[in-house]
């Protein structure tokens, strides 16, 4: 699982992502998905989504 399919991302799960300001430096923000904003099945830097602290950023890496 690499955050590049839409299937393996589901609401309230807690993702790692990248913000659009920090694709530059790599830096991971944590939260829970609120919202899967890309419409195709995958993407190649990630599925965007929206976290329930309002940040929106492609899924990088998912926490158990």
């Amino acid at each position: 699982m690499d955050g590049q399919k839409r299937v393996e991302i589901k609401y309230a799960m807690n993702v790692g992502i990248v913000l659009k300001e920090d694709q530059s430096t790599g830096y991971i923000t944590y939260g829970k998905v609120q919202k899967i904003l890309t419409s195709s099945a995958t993407h190649p830097h990630g599925i965007k989504v929206r976290l329930s602290s309002g940040e929106v950023g492609r899924v990088k890496e998912f926490v158990r």
